[in-house]
Order: C-alpha cells, then sequence, then structure tokens
C-alpha cells in the first residue's frame, strides 16, 4: 500500500515541529500535516482525507479527547493516536477507540509501533470493497384520496396499472383506484420490482399473469385474474423474457 497521510495537532508549536519532523522521517508516512489547535484540526479533517490523526489531550478549547469523539461519529473516521505528556488519560483514550497512545518526548520507537498499528487498519478499510448502497424500496405503497380519506395500496395487491391521463389506474382484487401519477413514474418506481411495461398504457404484474393469449387481431394479451392486458409488440418479447426467468426464480404463481 502507498504512505498514510498524516494529521498532527498540537497546541504547543515546539511538540508540534517535533512530532511533524519524527512523522516525516517514518517511511510509512507519505504526507505530514499540522494544526495548532482542535479547530483547525476539525476544519482540515472536514476539507480533506486523512488515514490517522496524532492528537495532543491538553489544549485550550476543545480537548484532543472531545476532538477524537467527535471524529469517532463520521463515516470514515482516520485512526486516532494521542500524543500526551499525561498518562493517566489512557483509559479515556482506549474507551474512545485510540490506536494507541503515546507519552511526550516521543521515541522514535514507540512511533514506530504506533504507525504499524495505523499501517494496518488503513489496509484492512482499503481491501475491503466500498459497500453497494442497497437501493431503496421505491414506493411499496401508494396513497389513494377518495372521499376525504387517505388508504395505502400496497404493490403486492395490484395486478396491473392503467394510465388514464395524469393519473393511472391500480387494478386490485378489492377495486380500481385511481391515483395522480403518470404510468412512466410509475414504471420508473416499480419495474425493478416485479412490473413490467408491456404497453404505451400498461404495466402489469408478472407473477399476476396467468397465461399469454392471442387476441382477434394477432396481437398478444397477458392474463390475469381482473382480465386481459394488452401486450404490444414492442414489448412481447421482453415479457416473454421477463416470465421466463420469473419462473426459473419460482418467482411467479405466488399470489
Amino acid at each position: 500500500m502507498s504512505g498514510v497521510r498524516v494529521l498532527a495537532v498540537d497546541d504547543v508549536h515546539a511538540a508540534l515541529d517535533e512530532l511533524c519532523r519524527l512523522l516525516r522521517d517514518s517511511p510509512e508516512v507519505a504526507e505530514v500535516r499540522a494544526a495548532a489547535d482542535a479547530l483547525s484540526a476539525l476544519k482540515m479533517i472536514q476539507a480533506e482525507h486523512f488515514d490517522a490523526v496524532f492528537l495532543d489531550i491538553s489544549m485550550p478549547g476543545l480537548n484532543g479527547l472531545e476532538v477524537a469523539s467527535l471524529l469517532a461519529k463520521l463515516t470514515d473516521p482516520p485512526a486516532i493516536v494521542f500524543v500526551t505528556a499525561y498518562d493517566g488519560h489512557a483509559v479515556s483514550a482506549y474507551g474512545i477507540g485510540a490506536v494507541d497512545y503515546l507519552l511526550k518526548p516521543v521515541r522514535a520507537e514507540r512511533l514506530a509501533d504506533a504507525l504499524t498499528r495505523v499501517t494496518r487498519i488503513v489496509a484492512s478499510r482499503r481491501s475491503v470493497p466500498e459497500p453497494v448502497p442497497a437501493r431503496p424500496d421505491a414506493m411499496p405503497a401508494l396513497p389513494v384520496e377518495s372521499e376525504g380519506r387517505t388508504r395505502y395500496v400496497r404493490r403486492g395487491e395490484v395486478k396491473y396499472a392503467e394510465a388514464h391521463g395524469d393519473y393511472v389506474r391500480l387494478h386490485t382484487s378489492t377495486g380500481v383506484h385511481l391515483v395522480r401519477m403518470p404510468i412512466s413514474r410509475l414504471q420508473e418506481y416499480w419495474e425493478g420490482s416485479g412490473f413490467a411495461r408491456v404497453h404505451r398504457g400498461f404495466l402489469v404484474a408478472l407473477d399476476a399473469v396467468r397465461e399469454l393469449r392471442s387476441d382477434s387481431v394477432g396481437g398478444m394479451l397477458a392474463h390475469t385474474d381482473l382480465g386481459d392486458v394488452p401486450v404490444s409488440r414492442r414489448h412481447a418479447r421482453e415479457l416473454r423474457e421477463r416470465l421466463l426467468q420469473a419462473a426459473q426464480r419460482g418467482e411467479l404463481g405466488k399470489r
């Protein structure tokens, strides 16, 4: 792996300069930045990515423990190494999740040990691929306004949807429900959840299709328990393929 980016934070300039010098002399470190107070450090961490922060504890304003507590809430927090003249905060430091706790004056050997721990953590993070966020379930239910009341029609209740101007009619076993939404928008929401666009004016639930039929003029109809849904020629092949795939996965006939 390439070297780590480190931010050193200490309000005592001589101590900060010495820490930066030691870090720059370490082969594990690719870049060192410095901050002379907690507020400057937080601003830099917001603006840039750091693999590790070497942090003094006793500082005016926010102390190092408070800064570390804030950093721990980040989505991708840097590794924290405390560098302090006092050994009384070690329990609190490790409780926050510090990687190491160095006492001043910092010896090169102890710094090397701390950097070894940091590089192991950074390497393990870099080796894990970023998780692909799950696509949220879009519109699992739609609100239907009727006579001053709002009820929710669940996607699983709908056998097919029919365009009706700026509205869609949702055909369910309990009736037909009118929702103000263009069918193209409903397609965007439901196409990845078992619905297929089969006609300019129709969406059908794949597991609601009982069979495919021919109509009197050679067209195709998708037969459901609530009636036949027209299938245009441009959508016929795709519908057959999706029904076959759904059957292979055992997803048909569940309604």
